[in-house]
């Protein structure tokens, strides 16, 4: 078994010609918590990263702020080889950036292709008009593009499978040119049949060369079926950053055993 990490390293990994996205010593704070203390990562052009980690460990705020819905209060990042600092979603999504969060932000009510445009909506001019015809004709040649099968596109969202609706959220993020899918928990909470859709689907987009991605999953298993890489944090920063072929599902148990050992431990001590 590869050597395990005891500790996190504060060390930023080499600079790579091909990483699409850097980040080094990023820290945040929410009053006294402390939700990233010195994290440091990259991400390669055309790679699928598995992003680890326990309940509150900082994944999720790491994602927010790649993704301009938050601020870091220190460190920097750096998108294609140069400063990142997105002022809002938006201008992440302008730069190339866009997330897929668990609630998917799709609408219910809306269909397929209305979800697919949302807030890109396509519109006939001079009349304020939407322009159905091209977004249906437009939503079709996405989805089958990236080999997602919707029999009708122009059924409400709310009648799909939970895998479908994860499919069309990744969907809305390529047809948005975006080439960096940042992914939190895609297969959470869905079935075995529903989860291996969504893994075919990053396969295939992995496959195509066209995005680079961070997904947050918690599921080993699933971590070597998708990724090319993955990063584990603790304690605020990255506990362990290896290829899925140098590591295995018993190295990344043994790393949060032990942390869970490390916290008993703390627990147990008599207070100063």
């Amino acid at each position: 078994m590869a050597e395990t990490a005891d500790a996190p390293s504060a060390v930023p990994p080499a600079s790579a010609p091909d990483d699409v996205l850097r980040v080094e010593h990023m820290a945040k704070r929410f009053g006294p918590v402390t939700a990233l203390r010195d994290v440091n990562l990259h991400l390669r052009k055309g790679e699928v990263l598995g992003l680890l980690g326990d309940n509150g460990a900082g994944k999720s705020t790491l994602i927010k702020i790649i993704s301009g819905f938050q601020r870091q209060d220190s460190g920097q990042m750096f998108l294609r080889g140069k400063p990142y600092e997105p002022k809002s979603v938006d201008d992440a999504r302008a730069k190339g950036v866009d997330t897929v969060y668990q609630d998917l932000a799709l609408i219910d009510e809306l269909s397929v292709f209305h979800n697919l445009f949302l807030r890109r909506e396509r519109v006939l001019r001079p009349l304020p008009l939407l322009n159905n015809r091209e977004m249906k004709r437009e939503a079709r040649r996405a989805l089958d593009e990236i080999g997602i099968h919707i029999p009708r596109i122009d059924v409400a969202v709310a009648r799909l499978s939970g895998g479908q609706r994860q499919a069309i959220a990744v969907a809305r993020t390529v047809n948005s040119a975006a080439d960096i899918l940042l992914l939190d928990e895609p297969l959470a909470a869905m079935g075995a049949k529903e989860g291996a859709q969504i893994l075919d689907l990053v396969a295939r987009l992995k496959a195509e060369g066209r995005v680079s991605i961070i997904m947050i999953l918690h599921n080993y298993v699933q971590v070597f079926q998708a990724c090319d890489r993955v990063s584990m944090i603790q304690d605020g920063a990255i506990a362990l950053d290896k290829p899925t072929s140098e590591t295995s599902v018993e190295e990344l148990t043994e790393i949060v055993v032990n942390e869970y050992r490390r916290a008993r431990q703390a627990a147990a001590q008599p207070p100063a």
